[in-house]
Formats: structure tokens, sequence, C-alpha cells
């Protein structure tokens, strides 16, 4: 029986998130204060709070998501997955479960990572949705036919595919698309145009931060975003990372691709269920039907 570890990306956050571990847990709350320290302010304390307001900065957001799902791996996790996979910001949570990278040297290409992106948001402004009942090749020929930038962002299961780009040429995708029977075309409620050629210029310093972190050989296959199959080699794995700023997350077909690779059980670890979802979704249509699915919160 295959075991994968999944781990949820922004979005995914919550007044609150980590309290309950890091009052029962020695090695979460140690783990918590190292964090405090290499961000150079206390995250905790935006995490722990009572202001959803606090949470929705790119540069708050992603670090702390990152930092609850590692904590939840290292600390709530019995047994060593199989498999791992992360949704977007998820894939450096899933990297750090795998061995690849360490706690610090994850969180500080997070906190990279985030600050880059939030330099492209405030000064190319663009914007998400979230595209619901139609194929995907029926989003894919409308982003291509519109003028703009607009692309597929997240193949998130079937029938649910959001897009990503300028903000004009959105919301013209969004709406061709409802006069092409989608039941549902909604903005989503982030900070810029993610996953899109929009985030081009964050590429040169994450480069530099990834190429200068320890990258090691997983504990076991990483599914990753931009292909889909699972890697094991260091070099194609920072390769598929840095590319993921700008390309698709193939979480639908990764997903898939696991459950062909002999996975009957999925623990989401982090934040929130988003991920359980859509991994249902996912097994439905597919037809696979012996399948677990949980959640470490």
């Amino acid at each position: 029986m295959s075991y994968a570890s999944i781990f949820p990306g922004q979005g995914s956050q919550f007044p609150g998130m980590g309290r309950e571990i890091y009052e029962s847990s020695a090695k979460a709350r140690d783990m918590m204060e190292r964090a405090n320290e290499i961000l150079g302010f206390r995250i905790t304390d935006l995490m722990f709070g009572t202001d959803d307001q606090a949470l929705l900065a790119t540069n708050v957001t992603q670090p702390a998501i990152y930092l609850h799902s590692a904590v939840l791996a290292e600390c709530s996790c019995k047994v060593k997955p199989d498999m791992v996979c992360g949704h977007s910001l998820g894939e450096f949570s899933a990297l750090a479960a795998a061995g690849v990278l360490n706690f610090e040297d994850g969180l500080r290409l997070v906190s990279i990572r985030a600050r880059e992106m939030q330099k492209c948001c405030e000064n190319t402004p663009g914007r998400m949705a979230v595209i619901i009942g139609l194929p995907d090749e029926t989003v894919e020929e409308v982003c291509r036919c519109t003028e703009g930038i607009v692309v597929p962002a997240n193949y998130n299961s079937n029938g649910q595919l959001v897009i990503s780009g300028e903000e004009d040429a959105v919301s013209r995708a969004c709406g061709k698309l409802k006069e092409m029977g989608a039941k549902r075309a909604l903005p989503l409620p982030v900070g810029g145009a993610f996953h899109s050629p929009l985030m081009e210029p964050a590429r040169v310093e994450l480069a530099k931060a990834i190429e200068a972190a320890g990258f090691k050989a997983p504990i076991c296959p990483v599914y990753q975003n931009v292909t889909a199959l699972p890697e094991t080699d260091p070099a194609r794995i920072k390769a598929n990372l840095l590319s993921q700023l700008t390309s698709p997350v193939k979480w639908s077909q990764s997903v898939g691709n696991m459950l062909r690779d002999g996975c009957v059980h999925f623990v989401e670890t982090g934040p929130k269920n988003v991920l359980q979802g859509l991994v249902k979704r996912i097994c439905e249509a597919e037809g696979y039907k012996e399948i677990t699915i949980e959640g470490i919160q």
C-alpha cells in the first residue's frame, strides 16, 4: 500500500493556524521560534492572531503555510511517505518532507519567492479566476485566442481550471467562457497573476537562492507541478522548482500519475482541507474507488 503526503498552497491560511501544535509540542515550538528568527519578524503572532487580513499579503501567507505544513510533517506524521506532492507553494513543503531541503533552507527559499512575487504583483497588476464546468481543452483554447496575457495556471481537478494573467485579459476570457457554458468564472481573492508570464521578474533572485541552497536526493519520489512526474534527481528538481513560477500547476495530472503508480492513501498535511476535495473529485473522475483520503491539520 503506497501512501502520498500532499501539501496545500496559498489560500489555505486561516487565523489561529499552527497555535494548537505550538502549544502542545516542544519540537514544534522550537521550529516555529527558529522561523521567527530566520524571517526577522514574529510570523507566529500573525498566524495565531484573529485578523485574517494580516495573513493575506503574499510575503506573509507563503511562509506561514510552509511553516505550518513543515511543522506538521515533522511532528505529527508517524510514517515516511512513499511519494510526495505539493500544490504550488506546497511543493516546497513536499521537498522538505522528502529530505530534499532542510527546514531552514526551505523557509528561506519560500520567503525569497514570496518577496519577489509580491514585487511582481505590485509592479504589474494581474489576477486569477477559477473556471468550473468546462473541459480543459476549451479553457486552453479561449486563453490562446484572447488578446493580452492570460494562461492556464492551476489544473485543479476535472472541470476546474484556474486562469491567470493581465486583469483585462482575464476578464475578457471569463466573459467568453461564460458564454460557452462555464458554470462559474469567478475572480479569486489573490494578489496577482501567479503561474503566468507576469511572474517572470521573480525568477532572477529565486534562481540565485535555489542554486545556493543545498538540494539532496529525496527519500521518495517528488511529483512536481511542472511535469506531473516523479522526480528524484536534485538537478531536475531545482530546474522544475524555478520553472514553476511561470508554468501551470499540473495538480490533476500529478494525482492521476500517483494513482497509476500505486497510491491508495493520500494525507493532506497543512492548513484546511482543500486538496482532499480535489483528490476526491479526481479519483471519482478516473474511476478509483478504493482510495482513502485524510488530513493532518
